[in-house]
């Protein structure tokens, strides 16, 4: 679905977990992946799991909570390819990134953000922070929605 977006770009995997998102990233081609977990023992399992798959070197963990994180890579090495977000559900974390994102370098308008998000949580905001949502996938128990920065003229 989305794997081809995903070779040789840099991969950023909020509220990261086990890290399975993007640990398969890299295994898919992905240059680096970075991991946003606040969780000190979920963190040691994203270690764990770049440790056991050999991707270690393509890795980095930031045990921090998401805001923090996103401003301490801030300015290292430009947008990301792929932005990859699972937080918890109905707490408007997803919201609270991309409000950081609109204005950061870390998206451009060549960045595929991927959203998890329940299925009543709604993103009619969207457009005002300058995000068009370009595709969205529906499951049982939750979605994902696809956004790509708007390009100036789209604004």
């Amino acid at each position: 679905m989305i794997w081809p977006d995903v070779v040789q770009a840099r991969f950023l995997d909020c509220f990261a977990g086990s890290g399975a998102i993007g640990i398969e990233a890299l295994s898919r081609g992905a240059a680096e992946a970075v991991f946003i977990e606040k969780n000190p023992k979920a963190a040691a399992c994203i270690r764990e799991n770049l440790r056991t798959t050999h991707l270690e070197e393509r890795g980095r963990i930031l045990t921090c909570d998401i805001i923090s994180g996103l401003r301490r890579i801030e300015g290292q090495n430009g947008a990301f390819g792929v932005i990859f977000m699972d937080p918890p559900y109905d707490h408007q974390w997803e919201r609270m990134v991309l409000e950081y994102l609109k204005d950061s370098r870390l998206a451009d308008e060549d960045t595929l953000i991927i959203v998890e998000a329940s299925l009543d949580t709604g993103f009619s905001y969207a457009a005002s922070l300058g995000f068009e949502v370009v595709r969205e996938k529906i499951y049982k128990t939750n979605k994902h929605i696809f956004l790509k920065k708007q390009t100036e003229q789209e604004q």
